[in-house]
């Protein structure tokens, strides 16, 4: 079966990255960093979104400030941001199981291309995923569907399980038509009953059991 993963919120928490690659961006700009609170909930359509937030959380008018400039200095900034994430409890190992048992495991992520293979690389998780999607790969981004069915595409033939934390990733599944786990504990804004899903998890514990769950119910 095909496990495909989203990544902040969901397989690592990058926030205090994401959180240093915007203060060193705001302080050039005279304006106060952003809380950690501020930065999860910012997180989630991908760099050009996130920037319009901080601009507008910190008053700069994107009618007077730049957006392109201030988006080009934090992609900068942000593709060297690697030394603060930390794995979700659970993470390592289960993806560790469910590769043993032969599951194809892909990333379908926001976060711009050279951010997400640095940190990738920095966690070891380079030689994990049989097919990787990031920001700006394709002319598109979650919550449409074309990014997961690329990653799909890419892993192959057989049923699939998308795997994500927030309400980008539930209602990307949605629009794709496929099976959604939901790890409770990552960026998500609103209540877990808020939000379609098929399974829900608060530790990666448990998800090679969802993953067994799914391959009776999912055709392959």
């Amino acid at each position: 079966m095909n496990i495909v993963f989203d990544l902040d919120g969901t397989l690592i928490d990058s926030a205090p990255d994401i959180q240093s690659a915007a203060a060193a961006v705001l302080s050039e700009l005279g304006k106060d960093g952003l809380s950690l609170t501020e930065t999860r909930s910012f997180i989630g359509e991908g760099a050009s979104v996130f920037v319009s937030r901080m601009m507008a959380a910190r008053g700069l008018d994107e009618a007077s400030v730049s957006h392109a400039e201030i988006y080009q200095g934090f992609i900068a900034k942000y593709a060297l941001a690697v030394d603060k994430a930390v794995f979700y409890p659970g993470v390592l190992a289960a993806l560790s199981v469910l590769k043993a048992s032969g599951h194809r495991l892909g990333l379908c992520t926001n976060k711009p291309e050279v951010a997400a293979r640095a940190v990738i690389r920095h966690m070891g998780l380079d030689t994990i995923f049989h097919a990787f999607t990031a920001g700006g790969m394709i002319d598109s981004r979650k919550p449409e569907p074309e990014m997961l069915w690329k990653t799909i595409q890419d892993l192959g033939v057989g049923g699939t399980l998308y795997v994500g934390d927030s309400e980008i990733d539930a209602e990307t599944a949605r629009r794709a038509g496929v099976r959604f786990a939901l790890f409770s504990q990552g960026y998500r804004k609103k209540p877990v009953s808020e939000l379609p899903h098929d399974w829900v998890f608060e530790h990666f514990d448990r998800l090679p059991a969802i993953v067994a769950e799914a391959g009776k119910s999912i055709a392959p």
